[in-house]
């Protein structure tokens, strides 16, 4: 079994309030949950108004099927014209870091 996470730092746009910023993040979320089948949440700065972290993890049994959905959520996310992606943080856990 194989676990990918990402960690997105983002900066939002043209965002005044706490209900602005919710209106950018919520379909975010709802898309990478929809065409990815991950798990996925605002996880960071849910404070302020131009930033925000959202966190993200995938499941397989397969590295190369956790790395591959990876590679498109962050596209997708790179990709949003709403938000400046500051930075991304990726971990891939396996069985044998238990060992």
């Amino acid at each position: 079994m194989y676990v990918g996470t990402l960690s997105f730092d983002l900066l939002l746009g043209d965002v005044h309030s706490l209900k602005q910023k919710r209106s950018v993040v919520r379909p975010i979320v709802a898309e990478l949950q929809r065409k990815h089948a991950v798990s996925v949440a605002e996880v960071g700065e849910q404070n302020l108004y131009r930033r925000t972290r959202i966190g993200l993890a995938a499941v397989a049994g397969d590295v190369g099927h956790v790395t591959d959905v990876l590679d498109r959520c962050e596209r997708m996310v790179a990709a949003r014209p709403e938000v400046e992606l500051l930075s991304v943080r990726r971990r891939l856990h396996g069985d044998e870091d238990d060992e």
